[in-house]
């Protein structure tokens, strides 16, 4: 690998980075939706985000869907 191709390769890990830490924050934030589920016991809690899960993966198929449309 040239010294180049490395500089771009941790350009990209440094951006693919930020772009889950804001994702981590701005989930952290969020609402539980209807279709989550949620067990809170004496000393243990369960949290399963069904319906987000579903709907990240929607948006981002039509994201990658759009990027990479072949024409």
């Amino acid at each position: 690998m040239t010294p180049a191709s490395i500089g771009r390769l941790l350009i990209g890990l440094g951006i693919l980075l930020v772009i889950m830490g804001g994702a981590i924050v701005l989930l952290g934030m969020l609402p539980r939706l209807p279709g989550d589920i949620y067990i809170q016991r004496k000393g243990f809690t369960l949290y399963v985000p069904v319906l987000g899960s579903v709907l990240v993966s929607l948006i981002l198929t039509l994201l990658l869907n759009l990027l990479f449309a072949r024409r």
